[in-house]
């Protein structure tokens, strides 16, 4: 009887010992996720990774300011294993301040374009774009011609003086597109061409990106610098005011004959202290599958950045957004002229 006591006993410690071990396990099958994107179209690519791989995703939803403000708090303790972001220049300054590590990706380098990731060292790449937008130019075909904004650079010819708007020149929006300009033109041409759109401002630079598309079609501008996103948007919109605005402006992807159109991305990066590094890699490249190109892209009217992947959005397609000529300047490159381009920005008063 003391035997089979002591049996029942190790069979009870066992059975404790490996259900400790299971819950483990479960527990260790999640995906830590800090997330600046919110668009429901997300919750169906995420929940298809759960499904695929087991991996439970347990998301904090906050803006890129809020993200990178809880990274810093929380330090070496923080939870978070993948960081999503919205803009090339907000990646780079979380970059910069020592919240991402490298990873090497043999399937991210085969389906993610070099110049949308941040620039390689031996360890790896520490932050990749997923899906993309381009910075277009909207004027008002009745006070300006399509010829006469066919480049980013025309924004400062003396032609447009008192026509243009756009907002904040400080917003990680201006600043990616003026870090890229000032990389292809040099810093001399670059401020020059910086300040002669101070010149032709029509008023001061305030609001967003709609809100620059809505001041073409009042009159109040007869030219600004959107996002195509915000385009899709006025234009897959129900409401008649939206639509009204779209009736009255048209739409010119730049440099289409030179360097081609400025494009941004939406991103993502392993956090310095994933814990669960192995799943956050996983991750990564489950968002650079077909599958979910389409969800990351659609979900905010974008381009998907994967190599060969097509969106199939009417609005895009309208827009003319289907097939255009893309700038190829690495934006881990022109992440490094961010400082530079603001002080730029602050000498020549563009507020």
């Amino acid at each position: 009887m003391k035997k089979l006591g002591k049996l029942s006993t190790i069979l009870s410690v066992l059975a404790i010992s490996l259900g400790v071990q299971t819950q483990a396990a479960a527990q260790d099958k999640v995906l830590n996720l800090y997330s600046a994107r919110h668009y429901q179209t997300d919750e169906v690519m995420y929940d298809t990774f759960s499904k695929t791989t087991g991996i439970k995703i347990n998301r904090v939803d906050a803006d890129d300011a809020g993200i990178v403000a809880r990274l810093r708090a929380e330090g070496a303790a923080s939870p978070a294993d993948v960081i999503l972001l919205v803009d090339a220049a907000r990646m780079a300054s979380a970059d910069s301040q020592g919240l991402f590590q490298p990873i090497k990706s043999a399937k991210l380098d085969a389906a993610i374009p070099a110049n949308l990731r941040a620039t390689p060292t031996a360890d790896g790449v520490t932050w990749t774009g997923f899906s993309t937008r381009a910075r277009v130019i909207v004027y008002d075909p009745l006070r300006v011609k399509g010829a006469d904004v066919a480049t980013y650079e025309q924004l400062a010819d003396p032609k447009l003086k008192g026509l243009v708007c756009t907002r904040s020149g400080s917003h990680p929006y201006n600043l990616s597109l003026f870090a890229t300009v000032v990389e292809r033109l040099g810093d001399v041409p670059g401020e020059a061409w910086l300040k002669g759109m101070v010149t032709n401002m029509a008023r001061a630079p305030k609001g967003g990106d709609t809100d620059q598309v809505k001041a073409v079609a009042s009159g109040e501008c007869g030219v600004a610098l959107t996002n195509t996103y915000y385009v899709a948007r006025l234009m897959k919109s129900t409401k008649p005011e939206d639509r009204a605005v779209m009736e009255k402006v048209r739409i010119v992807f730049p440099n289409q004959g030179t360097s081609g159109t400025h494009v941004n991305i939406a991103g993502a990066a392993v956090a310095k202290h994933a814990k669960h590094r192995d799943h956050a890699i996983q991750f990564m490249e489950f968002l650079a599958s077909p599958f979910a190109q389409d969800y990351f892209a659609n979900g905010n009217n974008e381009f998907p950045a994967a190599k060969g992947v097509k969106v199939d959005n009417p609005a895009i397609k309208a827009m003319g957004g289907d097939n255009f000529k893309t700038e190829n300047i690495p934006l881990g490159v022109v992440a490094k002229n961010m400082t530079k381009v603001q002080q730029m920005l602050d000498r020549v008063g563009y507020r």
